[in-house]
């Protein structure tokens, strides 16, 4: 059905004798798909709302994506555009030729798009009833324009009308589908496919993040079994399956958090939230991914199952609903990163020391706070008031700053203590050579939190301490005098 938008003024020259050009939106005008997009932003508001999607499907996908767009409520002006294509349409409309957006997309979506662009002369647009697709849209069009006219689409539905236009333009498509559009019809402009859509999807893995599963190997590492076999298989076993299910929820993380991210002054590159990579591709990828981590995991014990199972609940409740919650959302993310120590005992059938436990928790808890201050001095230097789905403000540096450091201050006293315990004295050769640990941490807390006072600091803290230099070979410094202080002096 037609909706009138405002239309941008036209100029004075006369119009040029070119039938009027009707433009299609998902994949076209943006790199993306508001149907998914919809989903994704309906299922985070309202969650529940996600057991009713099948039967407004059944209802007919135009029902769907009605339910979907009250729900959603996209806003126009975070929506992927292509700027190509958007140039070349501002180029034809201030030449004075009528433009039409025509897409299956519900008409609100539609209706929001056109009036946020402004180079539209009108929308056709699916409705409650019409899912305006294909033969339903040529319809529509040549209600609207009669017989002559031209289109500017990219999908395997848009040859129907591809076939009845003077002329086409053919956005993003396959190679197959631009050949097959070109043999039969008058191609009037072709925008080529976005290369690497792989490489973006291998971005949206995130593999660089697989280096906080390396914590892991802690148990190991603790517990004095990596000269054997079997322990150490299963540890990396216990890697490999965290580090794809990770990836999964990265993935379904992203989908979530598109318009936030798109706020974002360095999420918004991301390849979902920037369009280089498609949601399709990444729920199968999602998939894959997730099945592959399960599998592994029951291959190595139940246990393992069990841990690996909670660790992608707990993500996923981070990612619908607990990140906007200050100060919870860095207590989850302690959690998580303490699940994976727990994951690795559980691989290798020792039990996790008290004491491991409370040092991880206020560490990473500090961890977790230098990330979020780290963002926070990022927004303070552009000028940004605070974090887009996250309930934190530049002026909440003042309580995370403290906060944070006296929770680092915390683990130190914490392995200060086991240092002194005396089953510690009694299983170590060398107990002594812990404090070199200790007076390690102290440097190494004081560099992150400076690091991330002076907007250094960009990744996961936990990735940045593996990336950078002086912290890995602090960390390995650390490691190799753990090790001495339990082999030296042992008969």
């Amino acid at each position: 059905m037609e909706r009138d938008v405002r239309p941008s003024p036209h100029p004075d020259a006369e119009a040029p004798d070119e039938p009027p050009l009707f433009v299609d939106l998902d994949g076209t005008l943006i790199a993306g798909d508001s149907l998914f997009e919809s989903l994704f932003a309906a299922t985070k508001s309202r969650p529940l709302k996600a057991f009713a999607f099948p039967f407004w499907l059944l209802r007919g996908r135009a029902c769907l994506k009605e339910e979907l767009a009250k729900l959603a409520r996209l806003d126009p002006a975070l929506l992927p555009y292509r700027s190509d294509v958007c140039d070349f349409l501002r180029a034809e409309r201030s030449r004075g030729r009528k433009i039409y957006l025509a897409t299956a997309a519900n008409e609100r979506i539609a209706q929001g798009v056109a009036t946020y662009l402004g180079f539209f002369d009108g929308v056709l647009a699916s409705d409650r009833i019409t899912n305006l697709k294909g033969t339903s849209k040529l319809r529509a069009i040549q209600a609207l324009a009669g017989t002559r006219f031209a289109y500017a689409g990219n999908a395997r539905e848009d040859l129907v009308i591809w076939s009845a236009a003077d002329s086409t333009i053919v956005v993003n498509a396959p190679q197959w589908l631009q050949a097959r559009v070109e043999a039969s019809t008058e191609v009037e402009r072709s925008f080529p496919r976005a290369p690497w859509r792989a490489r973006g999807l291998l971005a949206a893995m995130r593999p660089h993040q697989w280096l906080k599963n390396l914590l892991v190997f802690v148990s190991l590492l603790t517990s004095f079994k990596f000269y054997g076999f079997a322990p150490v298989l299963a540890s990396v076993a216990a890697f490999v399956a965290l580090s794809l299910c990770a990836s999964a929820t990265y993935i379904v993380n992203d989908l979530f958090d598109l318009s936030s991210d798109r706020e974002h002054p360095r999420k918004r590159a991301r390849p979902f939230a920037s369009g280089a990579a498609s949601i399709p591709q990444g729920l199968i990828a999602a998939l894959v991914l997730f099945v592959g981590g399960i599998t592994v995991a029951s291959l190595v014990s139940p246990g393992l199952l069990a841990m690996v199972t909670a660790y992608v609940v707990m993500t996923t409740a981070y990612s619908l609903h607990l990140k906007s919650y200050v100060v919870l959302d860095v207590i989850v993310l302690a959690a998580l990163y303490m699940i994976r120590i727990v994951t690795g005992a559980v691989a290798i059938h020792v039990e996790v020391s008290l004491w491991l436990l409370a040092f991880a928790l206020f560490l990473f808890v500090s961890l977790a706070l230098v990330k979020r201050c780290a963002e926070l001095v990022l927004f303070e230097s552009q000028g940004v008031r605070g974090s887009s789905g996250r309930d934190y403000q530049v002026t909440d540096l003042r309580v995370l700053w403290p906060l944070g450091i006296s929770l680092g201050v915390c683990s130190v006293v914490v392995f200060a203590l086991y240092v002194s315990a005396p089953e510690v004295q009694a299983r170590y050769g060398a107990p002594l050579l812990l404090w070199f640990v200790a007076v390690a941490l102290v440097y190494w807390l004081g560099r992150m939190w400076i690091k991330a006072s002076r907007g250094e600091m960009s990744d996961d803290p936990i990735v940045f301490a593996f990336r950078n230099a002086g912290s890995r070979l602090l960390i390995a410094g650390m490691v190799v005098a753990t090790l001495a202080a339990y082999f030296v002096g042992l008969k």
